[in-house]
């Protein structure tokens, strides 16, 4: 078993069976993404009965096997504390079953408690213009002095406005990536996202082994709108500040709107 600087795997309470091996749970998770045609869609509906859990789809010893590498891959990268949150534990946030797709386990660093505050997302263009970074320091600081955490997604442009704002007002923070922990996109975000880790809460919901499986980046893509989604769900509404056509922030505006979660849209 690997050494994986995360808290104990063996005996996590859980509202649906005596116990959750949470060791397991993620070497049958990540196998599941190793499966011919694997999407959110796809597992979200595999695991959609009332006590399914993803080491009931794959055989123990392919789970072993899985979260070995994983974490191995894991510690390599990241060096410091990390940890799961698994579907049917205790402290995994009700409200992301809102999303369409509803992601069954998520990757953390930090405080985890964060996710128990008052949380806005606020997101938008990775180009903005002068006016739209004005705005966007301006809201956020208007929601930190109403003791509302700021969550947003480590994107160039307005979410790295948004977290280093809040970081500035030593506000709290939550980013959620579209990649797995230890993988840094944008690279020039980097620093941010080692903040966010250590100081506030950066999760990912993004399968190790399925991502780093595709040797063309153009296939992880579809990992960024999803975190959108995620981002809405964990969030009691969505402030979004200037905004492309073809964005994730426009994918999480509707999202928003199917999880009747509150959306503002600046007119510029």
């Amino acid at each position: 078993m690997s050494t994986a600087p995360l808290l104990d795997y063996n005996n996590h309470k859980s509202p649906f069976c005596n116990s959750i091996n949470s060791y397991l749970e993620l070497g049958a998770y990540e196998a599941l993404w190793c499966k011919p045609k694997a999407s959110f869609k796809t597992i979200a509906e595999k695991l959609a009965g009332e006590h399914s859990t993803p080491s009931d789809f794959v055989p123990e010893r392919e789970a072993v096997k899985t979260a070995e590498i994983v974490l191995d891959k894991l510690n390599q990268r990241i060096k410091s504390w990390f940890n799961i949150k698994i579907y049917g534990e205790l402290g995994y946030p009700k409200r992301l079953r809102d999303a369409t797709y509803p992601v069954n386990l998520l990757y953390y660093q930090g405080w985890w408690d964060l996710l128990d505050t008052r949380s806005i997302a606020v997101v938008g263009t990775r180009t903005p213009s002068e006016e739209g970074i004005r705005r966007a320091k301006r809201i956020v600081r208007n929601l930190v002095e109403n003791d509302f955490t700021i969550i947003s997604g480590l994107a160039k442009g307005i979410d790295k406005i948004a977290h280093e704002t809040a970081f500035r007002l030593k506000a709290r923070s939550i980013g959620v990536i579209g990649t797995p922990l230890g993988k840094f996109y944008p690279a020039e975000n980097k620093a941010l996202q080692e903040e966010l880790a250590a100081e506030h809460l950066l999760i990912s919901q993004v399968p190790v082994q399925k991502f780093d499986s595709h040797k063309n980046p153009v296939h992880n893509r579809n990992f960024f709108p999803e975190r959108n989604k995620t981002m809405s769900a964990l969030s009691e509404a969505t402030i979004i500040i200037e905004a492309g056509n073809t964005s994730g922030t426009l994918i999480q505006a509707r999202e928003a709107l199917k999880q009747n979660r509150k959306l503002f849209i600046l007119e510029s």
